[in-house]
């Protein structure tokens, strides 16, 4: 009898272990299927397409806060990218998904004008965002200044005309750059000017509306962003003058130098993109011819190809690459969904051939 009720015992506790291995394995099924933090709902946009294992990557050739900007290679015909990685926890933690959203949009607008930056593609993975960019090698603004200390008046006057070319049509769509400084500036192989970064732009800025965010690079920042009052799409001109005075004259100015040629001084700075293109300042340059990139650059890069890493600062260059940006998560990993925070990341343009 003893035996008996050791055996019922038995099959009672094995019934418990196995209800208890079941309600386990349901458990982690429907953790893979719950909503989560880090992971996001591709959403209707999703293109099935693109996927990091589309790519080599090459090269570390920038960095920012939320990631890396890698030299990658399309696998499928050798061509050449410049490829954002962005890390989504990172992004979600500092509470940034609005203006990496509002950096597509722009990308996406950028690709109407010669002095911006050119976006082919955006996609996601459950971990990461990835922009596929233009890949301009000729190199920042900022690696050449540190190398030549400053540049000849004819030189930083065709700079600073294509840059205000790109504010100027920025403008046109109610878009406040808000972060110009010589490390967002890119040249191309010929010599050329192309703008890039967009992860403080602020869209929908009338004329005469304002804003009040304060971000960007202190060094560069108009007045009224110090002292953190309103502040209307002119703070892209005060940028510019200050940048302006840097090539000229190897140093940050504490007040905008395009004023100074514009106006008596800093205060007067309400000015739109006509009046600095009729300064006398800007007498040598057709505006037309500048737009239109018939006007010879200053400065040849010279770059032997795009491999050519010459003019990439080797700060970024010695990194090393890593692993996971090329991967692909297995499906179990993209089986997850949750909050829309970056639905509608993923593009492809209509010409984009490559996909």
């Amino acid at each position: 009898m003893a035996q008996c009720n050791q055996v019922s015992l038995l099959l009672d506790l094995s019934s418990v272990n196995i209800q208890c291995i079941l309600i386990t394995i349901i458990t982690f099924i429907l953790q893979l299927l719950a909503p989560s933090s880090s992971d996001v709902n591709l959403g209707a946009s999703a293109n099935p397409h693109a996927k990091p294992t589309d790519f080599d990557f090459l090269a570390v050739i920038g960095k920012g806060t939320f990631g890396k900007v890698l030299l990658a290679k399309l696998k499928s015909d050798g061509k050449f990218y410049a490829i954002k990685v962005l890390q989504k926890k990172v992004i979600l933690k500092k509470k940034e998904q609005k203006n990496i959203m509002a950096e597509r949009n722009v990308l996406l607008k950028s690709l109407k004008h010669p002095f911006l930056v050119g976006l082919h593609y955006s996609f996601q993975t459950p971990e990461k965002l990835y922009f596929v960019l233009d890949y301009v090698n000729g190199g920042e603004l900022f690696f050449h200044l540190q190398r030549e200390r400053c540049f000849s008046e004819p030189r930083a006057r065709f700079y600073t005309a294509e840059v205000a070319s790109a504010i100027g049509y920025l403008h046109s769509l109610n878009i406040v750059y808000r972060d110009l400084k010589p490390e967002n500036v890119l040249l191309d192989s010929q010599g050329h000017v192309v703008l890039t970064d967009f992860g403080l732009c602020k869209e929908g800025v009338e004329p005469e509306a304002t804003t009040t965010t304060f971000c960007g690079t202190p060094e560069y920042l108009a007045p009224e962003m110090l002292r953190k009052e309103a502040y209307d799409r002119t703070v892209d001109w005060w940028c510019l003058g200050a940048v302006l005075y840097e090539m000229l004259f190897s140093l940050v100015s504490s007040f905008s130098f395009l004023s100074l040629l514009l106006f008596e001084g800093p205060a007067s700075l309400s000015l739109f993109y006509l009046e600095i293109k009729n300064h006398v300042f800007f007498s040598p340059i057709n505006w037309d011819d500048l737009y239109h990139k018939r006007i010879t650059p200053p400065y040849n890069p010279n770059v032997k190809g795009p491999a050519d890493l010459q003019h990439i600062d080797p700060e970024f260059t010695r990194e090393i690459v890593p692993n996971s940006v090329g991967r692909t998560p297995d499906l179990t990993s993209s089986l997850a969904t949750s909050s829309n925070a970056f639905n509608g990341f993923s593009y492809v343009s209509s010409d984009s051939s490559f996909l």
